[in-house]
């Protein structure tokens, strides 16, 4: 069976996984916000949520911090669904962004 990026145990050379707990920043606060009131919502599940995030690709899942990965996948599952576009995302991102300046 091969193993998947998100399987750590026993990789060679991986070292530990680092369990200190840190502050949360205002970003990783409204992450876990969207996942809950999607998750009230009944339009997310937390299989669902671990299966897109168990599937993003190694590289991309490495650059990624913990609530980056559930970002990431909260926005494939959305496409998923039908829920909303990438389109749709992208445009409402740029309007934040520019909101910003």
């Amino acid at each position: 069976m091969m193993r998947r990026v998100h399987d750590r145990g026993g990789w060679p050379g991986a070292g530990p996984i680092t369990k200190a707990e840190h502050e949360l920043t205002m970003w990783d606060k409204r992450t876990d916000a969207i996942r809950a009131a999607l998750g009230a919502k009944r339009l997310i599940r937390v299989d669902e949520l671990r299966r897109a995030i168990e599937s993003i690709e190694p590289a991309e899942y490495e650059q990624l911090s913990y609530y980056e990965r559930w970002i990431i996948a909260i926005k494939a599952l959305m496409i998923e669904k039908g829920i909303l576009t990438a389109e749709e995302i992208e445009r409402k991102m740029a309007e934040w962004e520019a909101c910003k300046r």
